[in-house]
């Protein structure tokens, strides 16, 4: 993944779905659950989850701004909410959730 940098991943397991997305940014990799605190929708549409500066996170549905490194949102109706982490590590060069 290019850095900076961000995706996202959905997965099911028995009946439950589940959505998340990693960012890479200043060598760190970060993991968080893809729904907005504010109004519980996914963040991203087609994964451009960061800004164009790839300076913070982006929520497509209210322009509610996060910082990458906590998902503290800074700028929008969230504004001191934050993004659910979703522990992620890299393993033998592959992104795996913890």
């Amino acid at each position: 993944m290019a850095e900076p940098g961000a995706k996202g991943f959905r997965f099911r397991t028995h009946e439950a779905m589940f959505a998340g997305f990693v960012v890479r940014r200043a060598g760190a990799l970060v993991g968080y659950v893809d729904s907005c605190p504010h109004a519980g929708w996914p963040l991203a549409m087609m994964d451009r989850y960061l800004t164009r500066d790839g300076n913070a996170l982006l929520c497509a549905g209210h322009g509610a701004l996060f910082r990458p490194e906590d998902g503290l949102c800074t700028v929008g109706p969230c504004a001191g909410e934050s993004l659910t982490p979703w522990p992620v590590t890299v393993e033998d060069g592959w992104i795996v959730t913890a």
